[in-house]
């Protein structure tokens, strides 16, 4: 006799039900519940032994859960953010069985205790001027593709787009002209407009007139014509910053990913005095908090508050052992 509702059945409920119709969830929350739940049905089949059709949700005890997630970091290379991202989706879809089988209650609440780890937070990294020219300079300008990447990097270095805006650009959001500026749903789903330098009207009117599309095309397309994927924009970001680090010395140290170069505008505008409140719209974030980040990772402010203390006037002197035994004993 059918006691409740198997995994399979509660699975498909969740995305087609909780998520897609209850909480109209965007695009990439949906895509990251679904790559959740990929890796753990295929970590599922291989320590268990059972195929997605046949697990139950039971055995998705706590205890095999706590492997997943170990497994996540030790065998995948997660980081402990990564990591809370997937029990977030896992979280999300217990709250969900608790209200749709409440017997299954008692094992939902065991899992929805497994808590988030915590993880050492390290100031944002940010490219500076002059990484940025060199950045900008490395791709190769008599090539079509050369003249993609370089607008296609010269985007999100002034507007701050994130990597899923900037894949998402088609012709028709950008506005030139008087008042240039970008248009795109932001996280959050969020519209955002946001301006463009001088620098970045002339090269992009350039692109489009090249480009030559229909509005609703892609802005930045591949080879083939299709919109560019994140893992596309990582690929070509990587070639182009393998190519400046030999230009620039100081980029050999920094690891410069699409989410780096979001950081690279926000700082800029922090050090030319712009106010957190501006630096939060510019950017689109849902709370002036979030932008406290640049400070942290501001130290030239720093240093300008430092420079308008006064010194301490407490003289200092070295320890000098009062006898050679002692003094023996301090060279150890």
């Amino acid at each position: 006799m059918k006691t409740h509702a198997t995994f399979s059945e509660l699975s498909h409920t969740y995305f087609t039900d909780r998520l897609l119709r209850q909480r109209n969830a965007s695009p990439n929350t949906v895509a990251s519940h679904r790559d959740t739940f990929h890796l753990l049905l295929g970590f599922a089949q291989q320590s268990l032994r059972k195929t997605p059709t046949t697990l139950a949700v039971e055995d998705l005890a706590p205890p095999f859960l706590g492997r997943f997630l170990d497994y996540l970091e030790s065998e995948r290379g997660n980081s402990p953010r990564s990591r809370n991202a997937r029990l977030a989706a896992i979280h999300s879809f217990f709250g969900y069985v608790a209200l749709q089988e409440p017997s299954l209650g008692a094992l939902a609440q065991r899992v929805l205790a497994i808590p988030g780890k915590r993880y050492k937070t390290k100031p944002v990294d940010f490219l500076t001027r002059t990484e940025i020219d060199a950045l900008l300079a490395a791709p190769d300008q008599a090539t079509w593709a050369g003249r993609r990447d370089r607008t296609l990097l010269l985007v999100p270095v002034q507007t701050g787009l994130r990597v899923s805006g900037l894949v998402g650009l088609c012709c028709q959001d950008v506005v030139l002209g008087t008042g240039a500026h970008v248009r795109c749903t932001g996280k959050g789903r969020k519209q955002r407009c946001t301006p463009l330098r001088k620098d970045a009207v002339t090269v992009l009117r350039t692109w489009l007139r090249e480009r030559h599309g229909p509005p609703a095309e892609p802005l930045f397309p591949s080879a083939r014509g299709h919109p560019l994927s994140r893992d596309g924009v990582e690929y070509l970001l990587a070639k182009h910053v393998a190519v400046a680090r030999s230009r620039c010395p100081s980029l050999k140290g920094k690891r410069v990913s699409p989410r780096v170069l979001r950081h690279s505008p926000a700082m800029d505008l922090l050090q030319h005095g712009v106010d957190r409140s501006v630096i939060a719209l510019w950017l689109g974030h849902e709370s002036i908090e979030t932008t406290q980040v640049y400070l942290h990772a501001n130290l030239e402010l720093k240093e300008k508050a430092l420079a308008k203390t006064q010194p301490f006037n407490g003289g200092s002197c070295r320890y000098r052992p009062s006898d050679r035994l002692l003094a023996f004993l301090q060279s150890l």
